[in-house]
């Protein structure tokens, strides 16, 4: 038992490395909001927790927003950009986790990264205009979008910025599942039984 949970940490370790690493290779989108990029930072924490379960992944997510605010720091001083990046990471892995835990088949995997999409993209524009894009403004002392200028932001920026992220994650899970599926299933049957 001590044995497994040794190796659960050193591989949520090296995952959240590999994970902090990809973050650094972040680009913005063109005609979309340039604080908004994209990163393929989600792909470990994805492996983390079909792999290991939902704290693997969480924990993941969670060292890499640490480890990219400790080297990156935040232009407001709190890392709301690292709390957004958190958020979003959580709506995508859980629900993956969720129905690949009960459809550990490829065409789980893909319902899983179609939903996964959806809930970043519907849960991102609702925390982005809640409390995300209030937070920001508050603390960089800039006056508060509101009205259309936030409800655009939403719509044209957050919105299809989600969806394109998600489907970019989900073609590079996609294309890396069919070869690492049956060691997926290996480390599955090791860490979750």
């Amino acid at each position: 038992m001590k044995n497994k949970k040794l190796q659960s940490m050193i591989v949520i370790g090296m995952l959240s490395s590999i994970s902090f690493v990809l973050m650094l290779f972040n680009f913005p989108l063109p005609a979309l909001p340039a604080f908004l990029k994209v990163d393929f930072s989600d792909v470990p924490a994805l492996i983390a927790a079909i792999t290991m379960g939902p704290v693997a992944g969480i924990l993941v997510a969670f060292f890499k927003n640490v480890l990219d605010w400790i080297f990156s720091g935040s232009p407001t001083g709190v890392p709301v950009g690292h709390m957004a990046n958190f958020a979003t990471s959580l709506l995508f892995i859980l629900p993956v986790y969720a129905i690949y835990r009960k459809v550990s088949t490829k065409k789980g995997i893909a319902f899983g990264l179609v939903i996964g999409t959806f809930s970043m993209a519907i849960g991102m524009s609702l925390l982005n205009y809640f409390v995300f894009l209030p937070m920001y403004t508050y603390f960089l002392n800039m006056p508060e979008q509101t009205g259309n200028a936030l409800y655009t932001t939403i719509v044209l920026g957050i919105l299809p910025f989600n969806l394109i992220k998600g489907l970019a994650l989900t073609t590079v899970v996609l294309l890396i599942f069919g070869s690492m599926h049956t060691w997926i299933e290996k480390q599955r049957s090791y860490y979750l039984s």
